[in-house]
């Protein structure tokens, strides 16, 4: 399997990417970034073998050339985004919905669904999250803007044929314990303060609303393979279990 991953520099991406390094299904993976991934990142021995790093400035356009090259693979995982923490509904808007949707756009253009056998879509998974509201009535503008913007990829990627788009909702993502250089490097003050509240809390009176990184990681690449295909929508709880497959 052939995999496309966008913001693996974040939390959650560069964990997706050390996951997809080390599944044995991953043949190839291709990380467009605006920026190389950081040297204190810390990547499984094999990394170079499998990986192609694109460098792409402006999400919200694809050269034709570019497009072809991105519609060779077999999945794409959009985890490019970031808190709406500080940000206007406009800017949060162009992060969120408007460069999937362009992403979209230019794999539809190169034909990315053709001559791809039955069983085997091209499969777009979008992170979105919990209580994100497809309805646009939430208070919150985050949650009306990834709502939004579920709906339209799930109703876009319905008109390509062989193309299947799925929704990650996670919960509360905890970090990785494994790379503590990742909270370091990657977590505010502000996240962090977060976590040491959050993370226990959770743990205690609502463990099935919160994940880890790892599990995240592991649910979305069993997603991509096909292994729930008769699911689009993914809550928290059945990311849980996803992550459970062997």
């Amino acid at each position: 399997m052939r995999v496309l991953i966008t913001g693996a520099t974040g939390l959650s991406g560069l964990n997706v990417y050390r996951a997809a390094i080390e599944d044995p299904a991953v043949t190839a993976i291709t990380l467009l970034l605006r920026r190389e991934i950081p040297s204190w990142a810390v990547l499984p021995q094999n990394a170079s073998e499998k990986t192609t790093t694109i460098l792409h400035q402006d999400f919200g356009k694809y050269e034709p050339e570019l497009a072809s090259q991105l519609a060779q693979h077999d999945a794409c995982l959009w985890v490019l985004g970031k808190s709406s923490r500080g940000m206007a509904e406009a800017e949060y808007t162009t992060l969120t919905h408007d460069y999937p949707m362009a992403m979209l756009n230019a794999l539809r253009d190169s034909g990315v669904g053709m001559n791809r056998p039955v069983d085997k879509p091209f499969r777009f998974l979008y992170w979105s999250g919990q209580y994100a509201d497809p309805t646009e009535k939430s208070i919150q503008m985050w949650a009306r803007v990834k709502g939004r913007t579920e709906t339209h990829i799930l109703d876009f990627c319905k008109s390509i044929p062989g193309v299947e788009a799925y929704i990650l909702r996670p919960g509360y993502i905890c970090p990785s314990k494994k790379y503590p250089q990742d909270v370091a490097n990657q977590r505010t003050c502000f996240k962090r303060s977060m976590d040491r509240v959050m993370i226990p809390g959770l743990g205690l009176l609502a463990p099935s609303s919160m994940i880890s990184v790892e599990q995240l990681a592991k649910a979305a690449l069993e997603i991509a393979k096909g292994r729930f295909s008769g699911t689009k929508l993914f809550e928290n709880t059945a990311l849980l279990d996803a992550a459970k497959v062997e």
